[in-house]
């Protein structure tokens, strides 16, 4: 290994730059080098592109994320050309399905909204920013209780998680009390309604500056901080293969988007963080073929619905003033729909969903004008129940070596089944959902399960484990089995069944491979200065 370590870092999403930023800052000299596959969409590398305030350039940066079907495919993505709320469509705004039916297709029958973004800060610059952590079964066994807490506590610096963003809004606090009296006494203490993280700064005017990759790379991305000179960030630049001698991972060969030409980096470590997809592609793609490579596939069934909310119902807790007050506020951003948003948490063993509840001025589609409910003075709440889905062998995203996809990779082929368990807590939860309605308004849309895939929280294709036998792709520090010098991270990584946004508990995991992979960095660099 060189005096100085260079560390190639794959994605750059939020997990790819935790692990960018803590390597920078925890190696003495080290260089990281971080490859994205697409464009970079904001003067400020990874901002999440809610922050554009111009409507057509916020539209224009999303499209540039949508891959194979950017410009003027946007309409076969199944996106609505009409209002969009964020996270309540199948592929949303800024991604693109992998099973697109365009030539270089991937295969998802059974998992139809699968999508991906392609673009510098990945899905951190589209996403919700909701960053709720994992709690009772949905924490990894293997990582005691305190450690895990101070990984989340970590991970939501990274973020600047936090939980005021919506804790002042009268409207959002009648829509709390609502639900606090409908579900009272059927929730563990400290589990109840109450407002959703999420990751952002507020701003003095009363918005919120969402946050995306860029908070996370922070110093790395500002020409002041010393950091920055150890840090660089390639766009369009595809990463064709990892690059082995033996049993150690040696570097990369990557695909200049611009040039198309082909060159080789080498590196003493590779992180790839390309997605719950990609990553495994990637993997299989350069010989890397562990037993659960691509296996114990996961994500969140979805129950959604749409709420007019009722004067009378939010008129025991809010005033018209307050809503004056909120709409006066949201004005400042009218290009951001979400006003305030609540949620009931994931808690066990009588509520084993997690429930998000976004108010907003209008609903996430076009509602008839003859609609008792149209142009509701109160507005709607767009609510969804997550629930999990038991990890299994069986539900897997496969590659062919013989046929190749729109980049010129094996084609990705995805199984995926619903078993009894979730129909069952599906069921509970759709019921909970019609309660939680009832208690605020009138259903505008009924409750309905949005097909495979639509929650874009994909989970378990690489995740990590305490054995190397065949059940895990990495070790607890998410360095892959069999393979020195390469480590993965994203949601890929988490083994448990989940009901909530996995973004804080895959960031949390992140700091804690990355935390390893310094120590082991560093002390080969002491190692090497002692000979």
């Amino acid at each position: 290994m060189s005096h100085t370590p260079t560390i190639a870092v794959v994605g750059s999403g939020p997990i790819g730059s935790a692990y960018a930023r803590l390597l920078v800052e925890g190696v003495p000299d080290a260089r990281v080098v971080m490859f994205e596959a697409g464009p970079q969409l904001t003067a400020v590398p990874g901002e999440s592109v809610r922050n554009i305030a111009d409507p057509a350039e916020k539209e224009r940066a999303r499209e540039r994320s949508q891959g194979p079907q950017a410009g003027d495919f946007r309409e076969s993505l199944g996106i609505p050309a009409g209002v969009v709320v964020e996270g309540m469509f199948t592929a949303r705004q800024g991604t693109h399905l992998i099973d697109f039916g365009g030539p270089g297709s991937g295969h998802a029958p059974t998992f139809p909204a699968a999508a991906a973004a392609t673009n510098v800060g990945g899905q951190g610059a589209h996403w919700t920013c909701a960053t709720p952590a994992p709690a009772f079964s949905e924490r990894i066994g293997f990582i005691a209780d305190a450690e895990w807490d101070e990984l989340i506590a970590v991970a939501g610096d990274l973020l600047h998680v936090q939980s005021a963003a919506f804790a002042d809004s009268a409207v959002g606090g009648g829509i709390r009390s609502l639900l606090e009296e409908e579900f009272a006494g059927e929730l563990p203490e400290g589990y109840g309604p109450g407002t959703l993280p999420v990751a952002g700064d507020p701003q003095p005017d009363g918005s919120m500056r969402w946050a995306g990759a860029d908070v996370v790379l922070g110093p790395l991305i500002d020409p002041s901080s010393p950091l920055s000179e150890r840090f660089e960030l390639r766009d369009l630049s595809l990463v064709r293969r990892l690059e082995l001698e033996g049993d150690r991972v040696t570097g990369i060969t990557v695909e200049d988007l611009r040039t198309r030409e082909t060159y080789a980096f080498s590196a003493d470590a590779v992180v790839v963080a390309a997605d719950a997809f990609r990553t495994p592609q990637l993997l299989w793609a350069s010989g890397i073929r562990p037993e659960a490579l691509g296996h114990y596939l996961t994500e969140h069934p979805v129950v959604i619905s749409t709420v007019a909310v009722d004067a009378d119902k939010i008129g025991r807790f809010a005033t018209e003033a307050d809503l004056d007050a909120e709409i006066a506020r949201r004005a400042h951003n009218p290009a951001d729909p979400v006003a305030a948003v609540n949620r009931i948490p994931f808690s066990e063993p009588d509520h084993p969903f997690a429930l998000q509840v976004m108010y907003a001025e209008n609903p996430p589609f076009q509602l008839d004008p003859s609609h008792p409910q149209a142009g509701n003075k109160w507005g709607y709440v767009n609510m969804g129940y997550g629930m999990r889905k038991r990890p299994r062998f069986e539900d897997v995203v496969t590659f062919d070596d013989d046929e190749l996809d729109y980049r010129g990779f094996p084609n990705m082929t995805i199984e995926y089944a619903l078993t009894d368990a979730e129909t069952a807590e599906i069921e509970a939860a759709t019921e909970r959902l019609r309660r939680a309605g009832g208690a605020i308004g009138e259903f505008v849309a009924e409750p309905r399960l949005l097909p495979n895939g639509s929650s874009l929280h994909y989970m378990g294709t690489y995740r990590v484990g305490q054995a190397d036998d065949g059940t895990s792709v990495a070790d607890p520090w998410s360095r892959v089995w069999g393979v020195e010098g390469l480590v993965v991270g994203g949601n890929g990584t988490i083994p448990t069944a989940n009901a909530m946004n996995p973004t804080l508990m895959s960031v949390a995991i992140a700091v804690r491979g990355a935390r390893r992979l310094a120590e082991e960095l560093s002390g080969a660099l002491v190692a090497e200065a002692g000979r």
